[in-house]
């Protein structure tokens, strides 16, 4: 198999993420950069990436957009 082979095959996966999905996260970003995202109960401010993009498919999953399941702690 040559490396242009092995590319076109990695090309035709399904996407793991919908474009919803995609657009949650875009969004919860820009408020994260705002300074305007808040997280769970106490409503603190988030301050890292991760927390942002883990609310953002949170939201996604909510609204039943394409999202692969959490993986278990």
């Amino acid at each position: 198999m040559t490396p242009a082979e092995a590319g076109v095959r990695k090309d035709r996966r399904m996407a793991r993420y919908g474009k919803a999905a995609g657009k949650s996260v875009k969004r919860a970003m820009h408020k994260k950069k705002k300074g305007t995202l808040k997280s769970g109960k106490s409503r603190k401010k988030v301050k890292s990436r991760k927390q942002a993009i883990a609310i953002g498919l949170s939201e996604a999953r909510k609204k039943g957009a394409k999202v692969p399941k959490k993986k278990a702690a």
